[in-house]
């Protein structure tokens, strides 16, 4: 059976279950989450940040690697009630602090694990077990068309949930996850080139290829980038993760960026002295404003302030045609949005680029 739900980013989708969770918290919803999506989507990506926003502590159950007794606990015998008693399991939360219930992989798991699964969707019990209110239940797992190890989820459990369909998206990506997570400029950059690649699941599948570019391997790319500094190893690992296409094309890419793009020496440099520093091709001035946002801190944003503003200004001999106007307000809106999370505002509001920079939009009529 096919999931007749909404299929949304994986910021929409985190967005509803911070809405659940505050219905919840309000007393006025209680329900159990399901989270479908294509291997490497972000599901657990979602969760854990949903548990990081509302402080909430993780129980995350692999639902693959444990058995129904595992869930239901070990049973011994209480000689003076004449009863069995059951030990409670130690990964199935008790406190009275805001928790999540992450039961992962949950159509992989054994259909002799279901039933057992059933009264902690829906009773939010198992056995004599409660879960106490201050426990958010979420599931996540493949569908059966995905490729993956999954079985069909049957109604009996299907019904104890609210579905949604996370799907990758790349311009979601970018925005909510690739500046907090310290994705690699030079794969943002690339992403932001080539959205298709983003996600390649359903491609590889049909040509029968084992591997494809999701977001989860994106993200490895960028610790290979970051870690492993020998250009042939890199291109090897890469191609391991991607597949060799798309891993040619990036490979081409990152040297055109790497030879252009100084961050480092840029935010060092006097302001003079940066003009000439600039990337002189669209993939190096997209890869410049993605490492500026996640390089900028309280003490150098300024510095990052500043290189935006001159970078408007670019225009003559190596620069034409090149949407640098643009590019700097799509950095400056990051920017304000990573100022705004780490409560850097002052710093905006001391800055004469940046006012000069508001005061023309505002003229322009732009927002």
């Amino acid at each position: 059976m096919s999931v007749n739900a909404t299929c949304i980013s994986a910021g929409d989708a985190l967005a509803v279950l911070e809405a659940g969770w505050a219905a919840q918290a309000a007393g006025g919803l209680t329900a159990s989450w399901m989270l479908h999506g294509r291997p490497g989507v972000g599901k657990t990506e979602v969760v854990q940040t949903l548990a990081r926003r509302i402080g909430a502590e993780l129980f995350d159950l692999r639902l693959t690697t444990i058995e129904p007794q595992d869930l239901r606990g070990l049973p011994y015998f209480d000689h003076e009630a004449a009863k069995t008693i059951w030990y409670r399991p130690e990964d199935l939360p008790d406190g009275d602090g805001p928790a999540i219930l992450f039961l992962d992989e949950l159509t992989a798991a054994a259909p002799a694990l279901q039933p057992t699964v059933y009264g902690l969707l829906q009773e939010r019990r198992v056995g004599r077990h409660r879960l106490p209110d201050s426990v958010m239940v979420v599931a996540a797992g493949n569908r059966v068309e995905d490729g993956a190890i999954a079985y069909e989820m049957g109604s009996a459990l299907s019904d104890r949930l609210i579905h949604m369909i996370v799907q990758a998206d790349p311009e979601d990506w970018l925005t909510h996850y690739a500046i907090p997570a310290g994705i690699h400029p030079i794969v943002a950059a690339f992403i932001r080139t080539r959205p298709d690649l983003l996600e390649t699941s359903e491609e590889s599948l049909r040509r029968g290829q084992m591997i494809a570019c999701t977001p989860r391997s994106w993200t490895r790319v960028s610790r290979i980038m970051e870690t492993v500094p020998d250009r042939a190893t890199r291109s090897v690992m890469i191609a391991g993760t991607v597949g060799v296409a798309a891993a040619a094309e990036f490979a081409l890419l990152a040297d055109e960026i790497a030879a252009s793009v100084q961050i480092g020496a840029m935010m060092a440099a006097a302001r003079k002295e940066r003009a000439a520093m600039y990337p002189r091709s669209l993939h190096g001035l997209t890869a410049l404003v993605y490492g500026l946002v996640g390089a900028a801190s309280h003490a150098n944003l300024g510095i990052a302030i500043e290189i935006l503003s001159d970078l408007r200004g670019l225009g003559g001999e190596g620069f034409g045609g090149l949407p640098v106007s643009e590019l700097a307000a799509f950095g400056f809106e990051m920017l304000i949005a990573r100022a705004l999370e780490k409560g850097w505002e002052d710093v905006f509001a001391e800055s004469p680029d940046y006012a000069a920079y508001a005061t023309e939009r505002q003229a322009a009529g732009l927002p």
